[in-house]
């Protein structure tokens, strides 16, 4: 009765647009004084969930993006993308995606990536003659490539639950990654065509290459993560560290939109941006470990093996689960609830669990622009003016074309694992 309550509670409140970290904590508040158990368990229950070193990461990579943004780092990335790109037709919606690619090796989020590219290219797109809605579906759309290329949020809060290894992860997700662009890139072009949206004029050869040099220190800071924790010289927390400083610097020196006088306001909005996801991090821990006591994910393992144990069948299974969940619920509060369960029982039919890592950051993230809480369409959204539900309807080609992506990841185990047993060995 305790757990039907719980869930009602929660259900409740995120209806009611209630932000899902205090959906959470009400819901397992309730729950708590219920069973009678002392509310000593929140604050101890939400320390243990963040006390974590690899969490670090986050504000990290939330403030190497917002010193990006700053510094004039993205605007270059989407000139590089757009002089490679632009003589294609719907040339800007192919920069959009590769823009999206690039940015999101470097901040591993993909709301930052939506309303940063987003800023720059729905009005952009929608001037040179591209529907608005599309321009927004696209931008919605390439921003969760972000979390799945490295570096990862979702992932280093994967993690952090499984002790499954981050670099390997972060590996992991490079190839379905740039198949999930390439594949929207594909569908850019085909609707392009169709629609007779327009193309830019072919970019000088010169021209080219001095955009490349420009976007050349922007490129690097991708490179040099990777390196760095392929290459064991430092950890993921002391690669955001790094991703810091290198951004820093070429925000300041090298592209010059960056100085002293704007960091206070760069630094506050890190602690806000982070301090928030940490705060849901804690919370959702603690709605987990109710969970755990009440023994649901065991429930959860038993009711699926009980459909079947054909891994095939398992994993359709778990991918519906997951994609359900993404659309009702923000990534990091899924991952932390549903992520230990659903990890041991795609194991336990025999899954590699970064390969079944991967297929879940996937989904979540397909659930980021999907209805009715897809927070990257409310983004977009929000800075094209436009109604919510006009975005849905446009991203729709695009929500095709990443379940389709999805289900090549998830029965081709090889695109996720090549590369990590290539680069650090086999497990």
């Amino acid at each position: 009765m305790e757990v039907i309550i719980l869930f009602s509670v929660f259900l409740i409140l995120l209806v009611v647009g209630m932000p899902i970290a205090f959906a959470l904590g009400i819901a397992s508040t309730a729950y708590l004084l219920m069973e009678g158990i002392s509310l000593t368990i929140v604050p101890q229950r939400m320390y243990a969930g963040i006390d974590t070193f690899v969490l670090l990461c986050i504000p990290g990579f939330v403030l190497a993006g917002n010193l990006m943004n700053v510094g004039n780092i993205t605007e270059h990335i989407v000139r590089f993308s757009n002089a490679l790109l632009g003589h294609i037709r719907g040339g800007l919606g192919l920069a959009n995606v590769g823009g999206s690619m690039i940015f999101g090796g470097i901040s591993g989020t993909a709301v930052a990536d939506s309303a940063s590219i987003g800023s720059v290219m729905i009005p952009g797109m929608a001037k040179a003659g591209y529907d608005k809605p599309f321009a927004a579906a696209v931008t919605a759309a390439s921003s969760t490539v972000g979390p799945i290329i490295p570096p990862s949020v979702p992932m280093i809060i994967a993690g952090s639950l499984s002790g499954i290894s981050v670099g390997r992860m972060f590996l992991a997700g490079a190839v379905p990654g740039l198949l999930m662009g390439l594949a929207m890139m594909v569908t850019v072009y085909i609707l392009a065509v169709r629609r007779g949206y327009p193309k830019e004029k072919r970019v000088p050869v010169m021209q080219l290459l001095r955009e490349a040099k420009t976007a050349f220190w922007a490129l690097l800071m991708t490179v040099i993560i990777l390196y760095g924790i392929i290459g064991g010289f430092f950890t993921p927390t002391e690669a955001s560290i790094v991703a810091c400083l290198y951004a820093l610097v070429v925000g300041m020196y090298v592209y010059k939109g960056l100085t002293w006088r704007k960091l206070p306001a760069i630094l506050v909005d890190t602690v806000l941006t982070s301090s928030a996801l940490l705060l849901m991090v804690g919370l959702a821990n603690l709605f987990g470990w109710i969970l755990t006591s009440e023994q649901i994910p065991q429930m959860i393992a038993t009711l699926i093996l009980s459909i079947s144990e054909n891994p095939l069948i398992v994993l359709l299974i778990l991918n519906l689960i997951l994609l359900f969940v993404g659309a009702f619920m923000e990534t990091i509060a899924a991952l932390i609830i549903l992520f230990p369960a659903l990890v041991g029982v795609a194991t336990g039919v025999g899954v590699d669990p970064v390969h079944f890592a991967v297929i879940a950051v996937l989904n979540l993230m397909i659930g980021l622009t999907t209805p009715p809480v897809g927070v990257c369409l409310f983004v977009v959204a929000g800075i094209g003016k436009l109604p919510m539900l006009t975005v849905a309807r446009a991203i729709v080609p695009f929500l095709l074309c990443n379940l389709t992506v999805l289900m090549l990841v998830t029965y081709v185990p090889a695109i996720s694992l090549w590369l990590p047993n290539l680069l650090m060995g086999s497990n």
